[in-house]
């Protein structure tokens, strides 16, 4: 079984801190690795936080004729 896929998640995001990059707003912590990641370390289970984005549909107002 595969982890969830952090860069698909609505919770995760970069942040600027070199030492840690990425984000979790649903746990509330920011690390190196992906969230999922260590979650799996910690807990020893997966995220159960994990929600996918929503797909962005295309603007009508961007067409280009």
């Amino acid at each position: 079984m595969t982890r969830p896929d952090c860069y698909n998640c609505k919770h995760f995001f970069v942040t600027w801190q070199a030492h840690a990059p990425r984000g979790c707003r649903a746990f509330g912590f920011k690390t190196k690795n992906l969230p999922s990641v260590e979650v799996f370390k910690i807990s020893g289970n997966d995220c159960g936080y994990y929600n996918q984005k929503r797909k962005k549909k295309p603007s009508k107002n961007n067409r280009y004729i």
